[in-house]
């Protein structure tokens, strides 16, 4: 796995480089917003990119929104950053990063990051209808079926797609515009409950609890996660 970092402290950018070394990726260190645009304009071989915010010429934020402009959503994106407000966290989300981590940099939760996004792409099927295990479930897309421990759950269309979108993407923290507009195909009003009343109609009916191998954490601010807290995927 091959992994872009934009950093414009050098110091921050030999200890992210050295952190993913020791964990067995291949990190690319990039000091200038333009300079990594410049890669990413040509054929790469990146599979996802973890971005300072604040960078004196081309912010984090700015080579976010070129990527999804520009490459769509495949690539994942992971902030790094000191902001802590959390309209500005809600803006990055807003804008298309998957996730983010809050500076000071910690060795085990950027690796736990990394690791979920990592899943993620290993889960992300060619053909989307195939079947797909995660922990201890057994999801069919094209029959709109989910098993736990070889029981079969019966959902809801409208659950079972949200259940779905959650599994295929382990670890990638969803906004709750970003799940309304996958699912539903239009915005769902704060003042709606039917994001909520889904999500805990899948919560309870598919047991997302860490004796079943996932965890689905929520803020209502900044979304919801699905992840995967053991490696029998």
């Amino acid at each position: 796995m091959i992994i872009a970092s934009l950093e414009d402290d050098l110091v921050q950018a030999e200890l992210i480089a050295r952190i993913l070394a020791e964990a067995g990726y291949e990190c690319r260190s990039y000091n200038q917003g333009k300079s990594l645009l410049a890669a990413l304009a040509k054929p790469h071989d990146f599979d996802l990119l973890l971005l300072d915010w604040e960078l004196p010429d081309v912010s984090g934020l700015d080579v976010l929104r070129w990527v999804r402009a520009n490459l769509g959503h495949a690539l994942p994106v992971i902030f790094l950053t000191s902001r802590t407000q959390e309209e500005d966290l809600v803006t990055g989300l807003q804008a298309g990063a998957d996730d983010y981590i809050q500076k000071p940099l910690r060795k085990g939760e950027l690796i736990a990051r990394v690791h979920a996004m990592t899943r993620r792409l290993n889960l992300a099927a060619p053909v989307q209808d195939s079947r797909f295990s995660f922990g201890g479930y057994d999801i069919d897309p094209e029959h709109g079926q989910i098993s736990l421990n070889g029981q079969a759950v019966t959902l809801a269309p409208k659950e079972f797609e949200l259940a779905l979108l959650l599994f295929r993407n382990p670890g990638r923290l969803f906004s709750r515009d970003v799940l309304s507009s996958a699912v539903w195909n239009r915005e769902i009003p704060a003042t709606s409950r039917t994001l909520d009343t889904h999500l805990s109609n899948i919560r309870r009916k598919l047991q997302l609890r860490p004796e079943n191998g996932v965890r689905l954490t929520a803020s209502y601010a900044l979304g919801y996660r699905l992840e995967l807290l053991s490696d029998n995927t």
